[in-house]
């Protein structure tokens, strides 16, 4: 049989494959999802070797497994009856294709987890004096190696790895400079801020370079809620296995503590970041399934949530006397539920009517627009009493960029449940707003600093 490839060209094909899936039934969430799995093992696939055909044929057919629609392109698309080749050289190529990509991963995380203990060969204690540069340089220890690992994956071109290269160099640059003073809000700020940077950095890699592409930032949205839920999961269990361990060792009059504490918690952690990427590139199924349902759960909460946090702060401390700490909370509270609602639309059918969550993703929003004008007349009240501060000009920052978000995106939601427009434009001015968050980090990172004298 001719290879349609030999018409086609690799993109046309995963056209076909999209257009077929969507003509069959399938939802938009499940072909897009299935198109990062395809993409993803095709890429495996032609580092292992396999020419473009071969790693087409062998991807549909990992990607058919439990998947109908596929199965009933990949017999159109070969013109013969759908059998899995089983000892075919094609197959074994692939398998070897997957070896090497676990050994990527194991290495990229194993460089992780060393990269954390490097510094203390030079007098740096995570848990002592080098507290503070740990804080500042967390990001430096993985991130990099977690960049590395998709540029291996998907591909990426030498231009961009140099344009991320650099960024993390100026960072690292940056944030080491500066002269801080110990403890203060200027270095605080530009801990928490750094790694949001960095890793909107990563999804440049994630895209392969195409950072332009609305559907690719989505992706990389869609890959960080299952990446999250991954990690905690190995987290949860991690911390079960050492809880064990220690028990075990204490029993037998051995103490194993001072070992797990100074190596295997802070590698472990390290290395999990990247054993979380690759599980979640290798058993998409199971946490892609897992996320949409959780941010089905959750969104309801979050709406009752901030209708309830909003009344009791109200009812026990007034409109404008509210205590810096409580602010936090609402400040940690609102970047939670944009997390929620971004996960929400990344997981949403684009060509499904609006429904009763569509309504409810709208109560959140509501919600968390009046918890965030609520935050934003108290530190404008706190701005005049007490003049400008790195943390009150960070918070009232973060606030206004959330302010226009969620305010736009309540528009465009009552426009989408009124079939004024699609749900789409929701998407799309997520997607283009990411942006705005990178560079207001970036701005507390390198301006905040030298702005406030370095406190």
């Amino acid at each position: 049989m001719t290879s349609p490839l030999k018409a086609e060209s690799l993109e046309d094909l995963i056209g076909r494959w999209r257009t077929d899936l969507l003509a069959n039934g399938a939802t938009a969430a499940h072909t897009t999802a299935g198109e990062a799995t395809l993409r993803e093992h095709l890429a495996v696939l032609a580092a292992a070797g396999l020419e473009p055909e071969e790693a087409f044929l062998v991807a549909l057919h990992r990607l058919a497994q439990g998947d109908d629609l596929t199965v009933k392109f990949a017999r159109s698309y070969s013109g013969e009856a759908w059998a899995p080749p089983v000892a075919g050289a094609p197959e074994r190529i692939a398998d070897a294709g997957e070896r090497r990509e676990f050994w990527a991963m194991l290495g990229c995380a194993i460089a992780a987890a060393l990269a954390f203990k490097a510094p203390e060969l030079f007098g740096y204690d995570f848990n002592g004096d080098g507290a503070e540069f740990y804080a500042l340089n967390l990001s430096f220890f993985v991130l990099p190696f977690l960049a590395g690992y998709f540029v291996w994956r998907r591909g990426v071109g030498l231009r961009v790895v140099a344009a991320m290269a650099a960024v993390f160099v100026v960072a690292a640059v940056v944030v080491n400079a500066y002269p801080f003073a110990s403890g203060g809000a200027s270095e605080v700020l530009a801990a928490i801020h750094l790694p949001i940077v960095l890793w909107l950095t990563v999804g440049v890699a994630h895209a392969a370079g195409e950072w332009r592409s609305d559907a690719r930032r989505m992706e990389f949205v869609r890959f960080t809620g299952e990446w999250l839920i991954t990690y905690v999961l190995i987290a949860l269990g991690g911390g079960v296995l050492i809880a064990l361990t220690i028990g075990v060792f204490e029993a037998i009059g051995l103490s194993a503590s001072s070992f797990v504490e100074s190596w295997v918690l802070p590698c472990g952690a390290m290395g999990a970041v990247i054993v979380s990427t690759w599980l979640v590139g290798t058993r998409r199924n199971l946490v892609g399934g897992m996320a949409p349902m959780l941010a089905r759960v959750f969104t309801p909460l979050f709406a009752i949530m901030c209708v309830a946090l909003l009344v009791g702060v109200i009812w026990t401390r007034g409109i404008v006397h509210v205590e810096r700490e409580v602010l936090i909370v609402f400040d940690v509270l609102l970047v939670l539920v944009l997390a929620l609602l971004l996960y929400g639309i990344s997981a949403r059918d684009r060509h499904a009517p609006a429904g009763a969550f569509d309504w409810i993703q709208l109560a959140l929003l509501v919600s968390a627009l009046g918890v965030d004008l609520f935050a934003l007349m108290n530190i404008a009240r706190r701005l005049t009493e007490y003049g400008f501060s790195p943390n009150k000009t960070a918070a009232l920052g973060l606030n206004l960029l959330l302010l226009v978000n969620l305010a736009w995106s309540a528009f465009l939601q009552v426009g989408f449940l009124r079939s004024a427009r699609g749900v789409e434009s929701v998407e799309r001015w997520q997607m283009r707003y990411l942006p705005v968050y990178a560079v207001w980090a970036a701005v507390v990172v390198v301006a905040f600093p030298p702005l406030f004298g370095f406190v």
